[in-house]
């Protein structure tokens, strides 16, 4: 388009210029106007989940937007916050004496300088042998100085997100804390170093191969043109160069980004006011197409409010200590409770004896946040004197702490069967005391109730081809069955979920989903979700989740429940509707007019007239920016664009329009002028089909599942009325009889010329719909890949090792194989009895 201004321009045909000039501006504006609408709403959203930071400024304490942060701020951070900037830990909260944190920093800086001058000074003859082990000894004396100097660590904090290792990393006095970690023990003071950096391929697919259609139609006008010794430039009206701009014009539509944002921008405020921030507008296309919606249990399916239920206590285990072993074992910090140490502290006010117990003097030496590893809770705590290792975690895990016995094992297993059959989630809890042996305390049953839509929202999901089933597995076999590639994906494949995952095994089942071709979605919530909700095709924050979760995801929910997700899947399904009607419209009649122009360019070396076709394609964008706000089905199974058959159908469509208008040009031939009844111009005959046609084509290509909205029928008749006006009127009419006038007679049998078109167009529409096409994008999924899944399996299982000769000098690098994978083995797929809890459903 702004090609055929410059052409325009120098054709002197200034209504075009200034025509074509309005419609990229009405575009750009339209374009602007939707996405601020939409940002302006979802920024309202966004402003209630800011990341919040505590600063020290003027000494005192105040809260503020992370955001804000500048280098050189003083920040408080503790466990269960997200970091909100780089920066170096000064002193722990509680710590009054600064003096010694400097002093801490200043030997810390010190030790760098002097390692760096005694590395300098070696000798370069030196062996590597002996090299190696000074550096060992040097290493231990760090780690002793280190201690010595800084104590004991005063903060860890989750690190998934940045490295991927899965347990939390202790910091010391001097150490950096990076932006967007989670803490997991402890509360300091950080110096900020640095802050955080503010920071559709089908749509250009369809206009790049749009735009090779007109080069070689223009290819096609010129040769011909040449043939019928066509000038370039003269006369005014009929020459290449006005050929050249019509093809221009008509050839890529100007509105195809400003509709297709628009339709995206209007559905992103619609998900907004349900609670679900689009931060990614491509993430509505993966919501439509998605085949498989990888969910957490808890908070999802269940109303994530957890009480104890019945606390099974060993025989001759007071159940009071029980349940005060497990208080102790749980976090301190009452501002960022999860959920399992929130119940478990809660419950104390129907036991007072335990309450009692826990007022006498116990004192915390050190404290270990559970991680997905251990998948426990681990706490030193001394009374009068007397040392006692408390934990509770995973059943299982528990158990493996103590030399129990085979008796023991079980009836413990058992009871936790039974347990989780009732739909309960169960804890272990165990204790040590002063050293000895581990002493199983037994189990703590929680109850997480369903969430009161949890029954509709499965039958809705299975409506919608994402069906839940019941083959749940242990996720341990994703790392430790020993299976090759290909039956690993297989198994991950076949399962409808997994027990006691881990961040690795989320992220594992993800790829390996995609390895397959499917198309996934994943939801999160933790600082460990943050790799996997990126690495998904549309990854979620749901409700109450971390900075780094929404940081890392596409759409961000401030609602709970898997309603909410179902709900966006639909809304995702009915603007993918939307888009592909557009799609599929606005392609044929491109197609419609170079066909019928360049073969009446050719043949009757005429056109229709530049001025006009502009109109058409102003008419065309006008009319169809209100798709977006039409009424449209959501489709009963994953959706995708299906690229060849759009289009072949939107090629026959585009033929039969040429074909329609070619037919009413005939009988502008005929001795008593077909349509026309008394007078006429023929460019305007030609304008009004066109625009008729084209126009109606909308109500075909948007399918017959709902009546179209009131904004889509109002924006069509107006443009068929504006149209029909400059046809009677001969607005523009160049040197046309009559100065372009056509009676009215003649201007309704135009209409209902258009309107029999438009009844083939349907049935031709429908009947190409019915057919199936063999090469539906659907087929990919699933597909194995049996050789590449194995080699990269078998990649993953060796190690790199670097060595070097007995001198130390010719690097030798070689393949150390796993032990575990040197094994070989392949254990038939088997289901996994009932587990005690299941954290991640997979539903397809």
């Amino acid at each position: 388009m702004e090609l055929a201004v410059i052409l325009a321009a120098g054709l002197r045909d200034w209504i075009d210029f200034g025509v074509i000039i309005g419609i990229l501006a009405l575009n750009a504006f339209v374009r602007w106007y939707q996405e601020k609408q939409a940002g302006d709403i979802v920024e309202l959203l966004k402003a209630g989940i800011a990341m919040k930071a505590t600063v020290v400024r003027n000494g005192e304490e105040q809260v503020i937007e992370a955001r804000e942060i500048v280098p050189g701020d003083i920040v408080v951070v503790e466990e269960g916050q997200t970091v909100p900037a780089d920066g170096k830990i000064l002193a722990a909260y509680d710590d009054k004496d600064r003096s010694r944190a400097k002093s801490i920093l200043g030997k810390r800086e010190a030790s760098k300088g002097n390692s760096r001058s005694q590395s300098q000074d070696r000798d370069s003859g030196e062996t590597a042998r002996d090299e190696k082990k000074r550096g060992e000894e040097e290493e231990g004396e760090e780690g002793e100085d280190k201690k010595e100097d800084e104590g004991p660590s005063v903060f860890s904090c989750d690190q998934s997100a940045i490295t991927g290792e899965s347990l939390a990393v202790d910091k010391y006095i001097g150490d950096t804390i990076y932006y967007m970690t989670g803490g997991k023990r402890g509360k300091v003071h950080m110096v900020v170093t640095e802050t955080a950096k503010q920071g559709f391929k089908v749509m250009n697919s369809i206009g790049t191969m749009l735009l090779v259609l007109v080069v070689i139609w223009l290819l096609a006008i010129w040769i011909g043109g040449f043939f019928r010794h066509v000038l370039i430039a003269t006369p005014t009206d009929n020459n290449l160069l006005v050929y050249s701009l019509v093809l221009l014009i008509i050839g890529v539509p100007v509105g195809l980004p400003c509709v297709t944002t628009t339709t995206l921008a209007v559905g992103a405020a619609f998900l907004a006011r349900r609670k679900a921030i689009v931060q990614k507008l491509t993430a509505i296309e993966s919501l439509a197409g998605v085949d498989i919606l990888c969910t957490d249990k808890t908070g999802t399916l269940t109303a994530n409010q957890l009480s104890v239920h019945e606390p099974w206590a060993a025989e001759g285990v007071n159940l009071n200590w029980m349940l005060a072993v497990a208080v102790l074992a749980s976090s301190h910090n009452i501002k960022a409770l999860d959920p399992v140490d929130k119940v478990t502290v809660v419950t104390l006010k129907d036991y007072p004896k335990v309450r009692e117990m826990l007022q006498r003097g116990w004192t915390t030496h050190s404290f270990k946040p559970f991680d997905p590893v251990s998948k426990r809770i681990t706490a030193e705590v001394e009374k009068e004197g007397k040392r006692w290792t408390v934990a509770k975690g995973a059943p299982n895990t528990i158990l493996r702490l103590a030399n129990a016995s085979q008796e023991l094992q079980e009836s413990y297993r058992q009871r936790t069967q039974e347990f989780a059959k009732r739909g309960f989630r169960t804890l272990g809890v165990a204790c040590q005391e002063q050293g000895g042996e581990w002493q199983i305390l037994r189990l703590l049953p929680m109850f997480d109730p369903p969430r009161s839509d949890t029954a509709q929202t499965i039958v809705e999901a299975g409506n919608l081809g994402l069906a839940l089933g019941t083959n749940v597995y242990d996720s341990q076999r994703l790392m430790t069955g020993g299976m090759s590639g290909s039956d690993v994906h297989d198994f991950v494949e076949s399962a409808d979920g997994f027990a006691e995952v881990a961040p690795e095994h989320k992220y594992q089942v993800v790829e390996m989903l995609q390895n397959r071709g499917h198309l996934t979605v994943m939801t999160g919530d933790g600082v460990n979700d943050a790799p996997s909700l990126k690495n998904a095709d549309c990854g979620i924050a749901v409700e109450g989740a971390s900075d780094a979760a929404r940081s890392e995801a596409d759409v961000v929910f401030l609602d709970e429940g898997l309603s909410t997700i179902i709900t966006s899947i639909k809304v995702a399904r009915q603007i993918f509707h939307r888009m592909k009607a557009y799609i599929v419209y606005r392609i044929a009649p491109c197609l419609h007019l170079e066909i019928y122009l360049t073969l009446s360019m050719i043949i009757l070396n005429e056109t229709i007239r530049a001025d006009l076709i502009v109109f058409i394609a102003l008419f065309a964008d006008l009319g169809t920016i209100a798709i977006a706000y039409d009424n449209a089905p959501h489709a009963r199974a994953p959706v995708e664009w299906q690229l060849p058959k759009i289009w072949i159908i939107s090629t026959i469509l585009g033929i039969l329009l040429a074909g329609a208008t070619w037919i009413l040009r005939g009988t502008l031939f005929l001795s008593d002028g077909g349509v026309i009844q008394n007078w006429r111009s023929v460019q305007e005959i030609l304008f009004l089909e066109v625009a008729l046609t084209e126009n109606w084509l909308i109500f075909v290509t948007r399918g017959a599942g709902t009546w179209p909205s009131w904004q889509l029928v109002a924006a069509i008749g107006a443009i068929d009325i504006l149209a029909s006006i400059f046809a009677l009127f001969g607005w523009l009419p160049g040197s046309q009889p009559h100065n372009g006038h056509t009676d009215i007679v003649t201007v309704v049998r135009v209409w209902a010329f258009s309107f029999g078109v438009t009844v083939v167009l349907a049935l031709v529409y429908f009947i190409l719909n019915s057919i199936p096409m063999s090469f539906n994008g659907s087929q990919k999924r699933g597909v194995k890949d049996a050789k590449h899944e194995d080699f990269i399996s078998n990649l993953r299982r060796v190690t790199l090792v670097h060595e070097r000769d007995g001198n130390g000098h010719e690097d030798v690098f070689r393949f150390q194989p796993e032990a575990e994978a040197a094994s070989g083995g392949q254990p038939k797929e088997e289901k996994t009895e009932k587990t005690e809890e299941v954290n991640t459903i997979v539903v397809r």
